[in-house]
């Protein structure tokens, strides 16, 4: 199994930028990437964690822990993706698994993530990880 790594250093967080961005497409470049990085860190208690397959990046997931009324102490999972050319070999397995531990090492209650409609892959993946559906999520752009 893969090692797991916390994006620490700005140049750890840069590395992830090309394959969050198969996630988060809107996303422009590494700096931009990294400074708001930086921000959910400072202000959320965001972490950003990789595998990587070689010396490439192969997956990554950011997390936060927060206690919600409606779930208690929760580790929410606000991004999650592989490398196209990568997926389907145990790289976003071994994130999720290494997520779940962590949570239980931290007492988390629960453990959750929202899933676009459009990713019906992802959607079986996580149906195969033992995540079902269990809410809908409603936004308005502002």
């Amino acid at each position: 199994m893969n090692a797991v790594k916390l994006a620490t250093s700005d140049a750890d967080i840069a590395r992830c930028f090309d394959v969050m961005r198969q996630l988060r497409p809107h996303l422009k470049d590494e700096a931009e990437f990294t400074a708001r990085c930086r921000v959910q860190m400072a202000e959320a208690g965001w972490t950003l964690i990789y595998v990587e397959d070689g010396d490439a990046v192969a997956a990554v997931s950011g997390f936060r822990i927060q206690h919600m009324l409606h779930s208690g102490k929760t580790l929410y999972v606000d991004d999650l993706v592989t490398r196209e050319d990568r997926r389907s070999k145990g790289f976003g397995e071994t994130l999720l698994a290494w997520m779940e531990q962590h949570a239980r090492a931290q007492g988390c209650e629960t453990f959750s993530l929202d899933s676009g409609t459009q990713r019906t892959g992802a959607h079986k993946f996580y149906f195969r990880m033992g995540l079902p559906i269990t809410s809908f999520h409603f936004a308005k752009k502002l």
